[in-house]
């Protein structure tokens, strides 16, 4: 919050939970959720998920050759659109991109992981 100048109820607008959420996170009564965790990581991608949890790398992490992409709204496009646009350049990149990990996360905040098999 600090980096970006907002205050508590502008950031929990910002990464849609509610203003006490983050009143408790901030107090010390209660510890995030995956949720929202889940949440502030996808509003700010730059925020690394190993400094978050456990303090380890930096803030803002190393952008490397625009993986990170801020959300921009090109006019006559939706949201879906833009995704479909975003997934299409990635699955060019697929001949080269090797998978590791799939991680599931199922909405009763259960998930399951699956590695990728080594030849």
């Amino acid at each position: 919050m600090d980096h970006y100048g907002l205050t508590v109820s502008a950031f929990a607008d910002e990464i849609g939970v509610q203003r006490s959420s983050v009143s408790h996170l901030l107090n010390g009564r209660n510890k995030p959720s995956l949720d929202f965790v889940m949440k502030l990581v996808d509003t700010y991608p730059e925020v690394n998920l190993y400094w978050l949890l456990k303090g380890v790398g930096e803030f803002p992490s190393s952008i490397k050759e625009g993986k990170i992409k801020k959300e921009i709204a090109v006019p006559g496009k939706t949201k879906s659109d833009q995704a479909q646009t975003e997934f299409n350049s990635i699955a060019q990149d697929k001949d080269t991109l090797q998978p590791i990990k799939v991680i599931v996360f199922y909405a009763d905040g259960t998930f399951e992981s699956f590695q990728a098999k080594k030849d």
